[in-house]
């Protein structure tokens, strides 16, 4: 029987539950790595604000502490390593911290780390009048001339150094900004001995990495029919049944709650990808537009069909910046008509806000926003006046803060006590590309260097074309038409400044009436009319023939991003459930189908 490595994911974002770890260790057998996804784009920024004003060590503390020390000599006893991204800007100290509470608990430990990615302190000559932002073309340089702080600068590195630092024997890997999917990718080089040319295989092993790294969200969390899904508060822990040849089961724990199904993996498997035929990571250019999902067991998905198109000489780089402050603040309304006095309450409050700050001979206000919540309807009722306003000046967001207040005594009948209201930096995000050449890496095992190679040089593997639409079905009835939720699954999720939704037909003969329906155009003009915007949305459309799926990806609609957006969503995760009611003209026969 050829040799299977299990991986588990236990993390997906810097403070998910603790849960993860506990479960994994105390449910299953056999685990050879659990990995820990813990940084996104604005966790950087953070850890870099944190380091500069002397309030954080640049690293996620709460790992050392919180997730492995409780756990280090089950995981040494059954020789279970830990890969992880948690060393943010800082991973030799976060090294160091581990290194110290495993003495502590009189534990040999050894630690390996990869650094280097970390090109805050080079940003001037990593930056010049030529970096372009990746995404919508603009100066760089001038978003850093710009900025009140520059907190972080980092290169997205690859699997092959965490390899490296595996293969010298350490029994956990830190890393900075390593790329998410690397954290499996990298075990599965070391097990398996892959090469830097083994594109399909690195690629296979990409798409597990992609799978397990946002924890329970392959494992029934914020799936589509959400009903379907068991205790989410035991929900299960990704597994990844990894072989040499690249073949991948996802599973989870037995006993755990959730649900491991073909909707919930292909939900996953295209949450934040753009085009996918090239999903680029360090190690390899990613085809996912073949790969096909197979229930072979409760529980239990086999995931085949990945393919690497070659590497690129870049690596994406991700700055963060501080630009501007903001205000932000929840009052509750209550009685008749509650959202109409929740909307006045927003409107006067911001004329106040620029009234004062116009006297106190400071800029108005630059952006604004008032969102209302609930209060709707004839009767008594509750609704949530949620306010958010940027300033040039910290003093500036503070005058609406503290003014806000007032409501309860100033404005509406009905306003109660405040749920709350703070001031924060205003951060910003840009990605560009630079040379793999430009940075350098470095490895470790206990402070001793670890030798390893890198291949920085661009290379095609193969070709590839574009997948064709599914044919437009000839039998639609205009007149005759269900919600897309009835024929399909999606997900959506942020990256930058844009947003992606997956939609996934339920059986491979919905697809072409849903192509039909959902044109570019089509989801260009509703998400225009949902976000507010005048005309359409740009819109890009890709087919994934292999799940059955379309991928939209629409750009410049994410009001800047994570924390710049003044939305509600700021990470796009309600993008999808506001697609789902779309209508979908389909024919008679299917009709009854569905009605069965």
């Amino acid at each position: 029987m050829s040799k299977i490595v299990k991986i588990g994911a236990a993390t997906a974002f810097f403070n998910d539950s603790r849960m993860g770890i506990a479960q994994l260790l105390g449910k299953t057998d056999g685990l050879d790595y659990i990995i820990f996804d813990f940084l996104a784009e604005s966790v950087m920024g953070g850890l870099g604000r944190g380091m500069a004003d002397g309030t954080g060590p640049g690293f996620a503390a709460d790992f050392v502490d919180g997730y492995i020390l409780p756990h280090l000599r089950m995981l040494l006893d059954r020789r279970i390593r830990i890969v992880a991204n948690a060393g943010g800007l800082n991973p030799a100290a976060c090294a160091q911290a581990l290194r110290r509470g495993a003495e502590a608990a009189g534990l040999r430990l050894r630690v390996g780390v990869v650094e280097g990615d970390n090109l805050t302190a080079d940003l001037a000559a990593v930056i010049g009048p030529d970096t372009c932002d990746m995404f919508d073309g603009s100066s760089v340089q001038e978003k850093v001339e710009r900025a009140d702080r520059v907190n972080s600068l980092v290169a997205y590195t690859g699997a092959f150094p965490i390899a490296a630092a595996l293969a010298a024997g350490a029994d956990i890997v830190i890393t900075g900004r390593a790329v998410d999917s690397a954290m499996a990718l990298g075990p599965l080089i070391h097990e398996f001995g892959w090469g830097p040319d083994d594109f399909d295989l690195l690629a296979a092993g990409t798409l597990a990495g992609h799978l397990l790294e946002c924890s329970a969200q392959v494992t029934g969390g914020t799936f589509t029919d959400w009903r379907d899904v068991s205790d989410w508060a035991g929900i299960g822990m990704p597994i990844g049944e990894c072989s040499a040849d690249g073949g991948l089961v996802i599973t989870k724990p037995e006993c755990t709650g959730g649900l491991v199904s073909v909707g919930t993996v292909a939900e996953q498997l295209l949450y934040e990808v753009s085009d996918p035929q090239r999903y680029i990571v360090p190690d390899v250019i990613c085809d996912f537009t073949a790969v096909s999902l197979t229930q072979v067991g409760p529980d239990r998905v086999e995931v085949t069909g990945a393919r690497g198109l070659g590497r690129t000489a870049t690596h994406k780089a991700s700055l963060t910046y501080d630009a501007g402050w903001r205000a932000t603040a929840l009052i509750p309304i209550i009685g008749l008509e509650a959202a109409a006095k929740a909307r006045r309450v927003g409107e006067e409050l911001f004329a106040r806000a620029d009234t004062m700050l116009r006297q106190s001979q400071l800029p108005p206000l630059t952006r604004t926003r008032c969102d209302v919540i609930g209060g709707d309807g004839d009767g008594p009722a509750t609704a949530l006046c949620r306010l958010v306003a940027d300033h040039p000046d910290r003093a500036g967001a503070q005058l609406l803060v503290r003014e806000q207040g007032s409501a309860i005594s100033h404005m509406s009948v009905g306003v109660t006590l405040g749920l709350g209201a703070s001031v924060r930096p205003v951060q910003w995000i840009s990605g560009f590309l630079i040379p793999k050449s430009s940075i350098s890496l470095r490895v470790t095992l206990d402070g001793d260097l670890v030798p390893f190679a890198l291949e920085a040089d661009a290379k095609a593997h193969g070709g590839a074309i574009a997948p064709a639409l599914p044919p437009a079905p000839g039998d639609a009835e205009p007149t005759r038409t269900v919600p897309l939720i009835r024929l399909a699954w999606a997900r959506s999720g942020d990256k930058g400044n844009l947003f992606n939704v997956a939609v996934i037909a339920r059986k491979p003969e919905y697809l072409p009436y849903i192509a039909a329906a959902l044109t570019r155009t089509a989801v260009g003009e509703q998400y225009g009319r949902i976000l507010g915007q005048e005309g359409p949305l740009a819109v890009e459309r890709f087919s994934v023939p292999g799940l059955s799926a379309l991928n939209f990806v629409v750009a410049n609609s994410m009001d800047g991003g994570v924390l710049a957006s003044t939305w509600i969503d700021p990470v796009a995760k309600g993008m999808a459930q506001l697609l789902l009611d779309f209508p979908v003209p389909i024919n008679a026969a299917l009709q009854g189908a569905l009605d069965l």
